[in-house]
């Protein structure tokens, strides 16, 4: 085994691609390759990835290809009707432009965070993106928030439920790796901004204790069923967040519905959109000669 390489569980029965974040004597720090998953193991549990990676890989890949079209056509359809709103494109005596919600996202993993800072910009979405520790996250938002001032800001790395916790009791917040680092952090934001129309808080990981992020001020939090989340979940809520108009609210349903990971792995509440439109477009002006 060396780091880097990509592995399975034996005794999970293969049902998570990681990578060999650190070796230790006898055990492997591992990282999930799609799910926000931060696990260890004997490394004599763990199998190189063989026959078992193009299909869980390409089943894994068809659900992202899913959500990001869905995205897609959500973004065209808002523009669509804001044409239709306008008069239609013959209507319009000047062009319009577009002020999407921006986003602030901070990121326990690097690679997560490269990953989703890729995806606003693949949408044109205006995001600022930090890689902060869980442990850290309250006290970095004091500073990132009014110096950001987002419309969304993210919150997410690595979570889940401790596996040495006696009788494991999901409802105590003890019981999970970094869910009451979140809580802090949602805490942080809120006493930036109490409103949850203006601010709009997307909190948690794998496994995260989804009622606890709810309570403590996030709009949309994992994980109502403890379970995996695809590490791009939290950034596809906000993009979608980020081109509902502010006229509108976001539809709860749809935007779970359309996630990779689903019902049991995101909810959240009515929250209004962040996405403004403004009139008239003006060329840029020219350069002296």
């Amino acid at each position: 085994m060396e780091q880097g390489e990509l592995v399975v569980r034996r005794s999970y029965g293969g049902d998570v691609i990681f990578k060999i974040a650190a070796l230790e004597a006898t055990r492997a720090v591992l990282k999930g390759v799609d799910y926000r998953l931060l696990a260890d193991s004997p490394i004599t549990d763990l199998q190189p990835v063989q026959g078992t990676r193009p299909l869980q890989q390409h089943y894994s890949q068809m659900k992202v290809n899913d959500s990001l079209r869905e995205l897609a056509r959500y973004q065209m359809w808002q523009r669509e009707k804001r044409q239709t709103e306008l008069g239609g494109t013959e209507q319009i005596p000047h062009a319009y432009f577009e002020v999407p919600g921006k986003v602030l996202h901070l990121d326990g993993d690097p690679t997560y965070l490269r990953k989703s800072m890729a995806l606003y910009g693949e949408f044109h979405v205006p995001a600022e993106g930090y890689f902060v520790t869980e442990a850290n996250m309250a006290h970095a938002l004091y500073t990132l928030l009014p110096q950001a001032r987002p419309d969304i800001v993210v919150i997410t790395g690595h979570d889940g439920i401790l596996k040495h916790i006696k009788d494991r009791d999901i409802s105590d917040i003890s019981s999970y790796k970094n869910s009451h680092n979140f809580v802090n952090a949602i805490y942080a934001a809120r006493q930036y901004d109490r409103n949850l129309d203006s601010l709009t808080v997307i909190a948690g990981a794998c496994q995260s204790h989804f009622e606890a992020l709810l309570r403590a001020g996030a709009n949309f939090a994992s994980s109502p069923a403890r379970v995996l989340i695809h590490a791009l979940d939290p950034s596809c809520i906000a993009i979608k967040t980020a081109f509902t108009s502010v006229r509108e609210t976001v539809n709860v349903a749809d935007v779970i519905r359309n996630t990779i990971s689903g019902y049991e792995g995101v909810g959240g509440v009515e929250t209004r959109g962040s996405y403004r439109l403004g009139l008239p477009r003006l060329k840029a002006p020219q350069p002296a000669t």
